[in-house]
């Protein structure tokens, strides 16, 4: 029976993502933010870029300018540059553009939803990362809108809403 519980958890542990359980298969568990490309990415010292989970900031990067995209950058700026950061990751570890993915902290603080909470962002989901999350941020986005918080109420048009 002991043998059987053991195979078991064993073609469990083998059938989990490299990236599940803290992710440090992704890549680094914590850094100090470099530079702060734009409200939803960031570069670590070591060089990294990180592209945050579950947020869409507007664009302000290849000589966009939407609506909240300088406030989005100047918020994340004032909470991460400069500062040390833990990362979580999620089943997947990069995007198409080779960027971790991670949800980043910093002083036990999640800026991912942080960002939506406070209308900075929208609401990306992208399956799989983030599939026991959306729920909770969709939750967010829809009282920061019902609120009229940061891009909600003063864009004209919210440039991240598909």
């Amino acid at each position: 029976m002991n043998r059987l519980v053991a195979i078991a958890v064993l073609s469990t542990l083998a059938a989990l993502p490299a990236c599940s359980g803290g992710g440090s298969s992704c890549g680094p568990s914590t850094g100090v933010v470099a530079e702060v490309i734009d409200g939803d990415t960031i570069v670590l010292d070591s060089g990294k870029k990180i592209r945050y989970l579950m947020v869409d900031t507007p664009e302000i990067t290849h000589g966009l300018n939407e609506c909240y995209g300088l406030e989005a950058r100047d918020f994340n700026s004032s909470l991460v540059l400069g500062y040390k950061v833990r990362l979580e990751y999620d089943v997947q570890c990069t995007d198409a553009y080779d960027r971790l993915l991670a949800y980043v902290y910093v002083d036990n603080r999640e800026v991912n939803s942080l960002l939506v909470e406070r209308g900075y962002a929208c609401v990306l989901y992208i399956p799989p990362n983030g599939k026991d999350r959306v729920d909770e941020f969709q939750t967010l986005e829809d009282l920061a809108k019902g609120r009229g918080t940061g891009m909600w109420g003063d864009c004209p048009e919210v440039p991240c809403v598909n």
